[in-house]
């Protein structure tokens, strides 16, 4: 049998929202802000900007958001796996009544938030294909408006051109002046690549400063900037710092100087050399002018020596030609005679065809008249038939008196 319970008063009684609140409100009075060190798993941003994830350790864990006005200034991007230590204080998330660490801050554990940003952004560039080498641009060989982007006091400026003059005094160079660190650096990089970009004549652009710490050069880290240089329609020279000193800029530009001075020399050819080289390229040139016109003219001698003289090659076509017309005389000759000894073949036995012939040996064709057919039967013929006798010379006519049949 259950035995009754030993019920307080009902006003001592807590609802749940009441227990949850009075948990709240312990935690807060006893904890207050607290260092945690952990690794974050279940990292999601959803579009509201609250940054929600789990900090653990190998054997607990515990839920942790971190809201929207906080999260936007991290200068890096958590993720899966990064062991932070975090500034926060734990609640209670009472319509759930699940125990939270609403965290204020976060920095990463062995690397400044500023070096992780400047890690993830170089993997994220890279994973788009921004530092490879085949969207690098080449310089152009003799270019002539050359731009720079730059603080406009100082020695970066006075280097580059002292060098581009001593190197081709004929270029024509744009400066555009920006701040190169500071509040307000980024944006004006950013449009001053931009504005420098609608010079028509620009054939290539030197961005850069001298050099300085990581913080000084941090413009040039910059996304924004990157993406700038990306977007350039000219290439790009990026000259930050010192030879020692790389940055994001100089990753994704189409080439990278270690120095501004040697921005200047990249860009332009040395006069001198150019006078060098024009002077080797003419001489040799004129060398293999005078080769070509040697080897015409010894081909020119050789082909002279095997000419023959056109007066002894036409005398020799015109012996040529009496030569046949001779034989062709002769072939004629011959043909007439053998054709002369063929008529008179044909003639002969013509003659001794002919029924002429048998008239000359006394013989005569007789033919009735006035008809004309020739009488062959002495039976056919009748007294008072009138015939045409044809004889050897002349012919008669005779009547028939007598046939007489022999």
């Amino acid at each position: 049998m259950q035995l009754p319970l030993d019920l307080p008063p009902l006003s001592a009684v807590l609802t749940v929202s009441q227990l949850n609140q009075l948990v709240r409100e312990t935690l807060q009075t006893n904890l207050g802000e607290r260092w945690v060190v952990g690794e974050i798993s279940n990292c999601r941003l959803p579009p509201s900007g609250h940054l929600y994830f789990s900090l653990k350790d190998h054997q607990n864990q515990i839920a942790a958001v971190m809201f929207r006005s906080a999260n936007a200034l991290l200068p890096f991007r958590p993720e899966d796996g990064l062991e932070v230590i975090v500034r926060g204080r734990v609640g209670v998330y009472e319509p759930r009544g699940t125990l939270q660490l609403y965290v204020e801050a976060m920095e990463p554990r062995g690397v400044g938030g500023a070096q992780l940003a400047l890690e993830q952004l170089k993997r994220r560039l890279a994973a788009e294909g921004l530092f490879g080498e085949e969207r690098k641009r080449p310089l152009p060989f003799l270019p002539r408006t050359v731009g720079i982007v730059t603080a406009l006091g100082g020695a970066v400026i006075h280097d580059l051109l002292v060098v581009l003059q001593a190197r081709l005094p004929s270029v024509r160079v744009v400066i555009r002046p920006v701040r190169v660190q500071g509040a307000g650096a980024v944006f004006d990089i950013v449009r001053g690549i931009a504005e420098i970009n609608r010079v028509r004549t620009l054939d290539v652009l030197i961005v850069g400063r001298g050099g300085g710490s990581l913080e000084d050069l941090w413009a040039f880290n910059d996304e924004r900037v990157v993406r700038a240089i990306a977007a350039s329609r000219v290439p790009v020279v990026s000259a930050v710092g010192h030879e020692s000193d790389v940055t994001i800029a100089d990753l994704v530009a189409d080439r990278r100087a270690p120095t501004p001075t040697a921005a200047a020399a990249l860009v332009v050819p040395d006069r001198r050399d150019l006078s060098h080289h024009l002077h080797t390229v003419t001489l040799t040139m004129r060398a293999s002018a005078h080769r070509q016109l040697r080897h015409c003219r010894e081909r020119l001698m050789a082909e002279a020596r095997n000419l023959r003289d056109p007066r002894q090659v036409l005398r020799t076509r015109q012996l040529r030609v009496d030569e046949l017309h001779e034989r062709t005389v002769r072939a004629i000759g011959t043909s007439l005679r053998l054709a002369r000894q063929q008529v008179r073949g044909v003639a002969e036995q013509l003659q001794a065809l002919s029924p002429l012939a048998v008239l000359q040996r006394g013989y005569s064709i007789a033919r009735r008249h006035p008809e004309g057919s020739v009488v062959r039967d002495a039976s056919t013929v009748h007294v008072g038939d009138t015939l045409e006798l044809t004889f050897a010379r002349g012919a008669a006519r005779v009547r028939v008196v007598d046939p007489e049949i022999v």
